[in-house]
């Protein structure tokens, strides 16, 4: 996937009620590691990598590119979001639409802090990208992500196979200014 154009990147830190997405920073690295070994992460996304393989091949300051936020929750990373334009290698429907991404360490589960951030990276791109549809895709079977793809207002455009798996495809209307 590739970045989502003209768009000035990093933005200004996004503040919500209980969150901060930011730019990544070294002081995340253990956290993305954590993130990338993790098995419950992984479960729907084709498993974990091994954590000594992250120890040597993550950078100083990883998921730093734009389009890619950390979540912050009183100065600690939690997860991450991704906004990149999705690519020939995705499914036709979603080929050159902002392409949403998700990913919270499992002791952030279930506390909102997934619908908090997409909403407002959405809420961040609508105003950087108006008229920007955004699409997800998510294992159908993973119950929580589907659940907050419909809470984020996505729809259904196509279900299909992939790596061993049914595949959910929403799409997000951009919102448009009432006039």
């Amino acid at each position: 996937m590739t970045e989502l154009g003209d768009v000035a990147w990093p933005p200004a830190p996004i503040r919500t009620e209980r969150l901060v997405l930011r730019e990544s920073e070294a002081r995340d690295r253990a956290a993305f590691i954590e993130l990338h070994a993790s098995p419950e992460v992984h479960t729907y996304l084709g498993g974990p990598r091994k954590r000594d393989a992250l120890e040597r091949e993550m950078p100083e300051t990883p998921g730093r590119w734009p389009g890619s936020f950390v979540v912050d929750l009183d100065g600690a990373m939690i997860g991450q979001i991704l906004l990149r334009r999705a690519t020939e290698h995705r499914r036709p429907a979603a080929v050159g639409k902002a392409d949403l991404g998700y990913l919270f360490l499992p002791r952030a589960w279930g506390l909102g802090y997934a619908a908090e951030a997409c909403a407002a990276a959405l809420a961040w791109l609508d105003g950087a990208l108006p008229g920007e549809p955004a699409v997800l895709t998510t294992q159908s079977a993973n119950v929580s992500s589907m659940r907050l793809a419909a809470k984020l207002a996505f729809t259904e455009v196509e279900r299909f196979e992939a790596w061993g798996a049914e595949q959910w495809l929403g799409m997000r209307s951009p919102l448009t200014p009432s006039g």
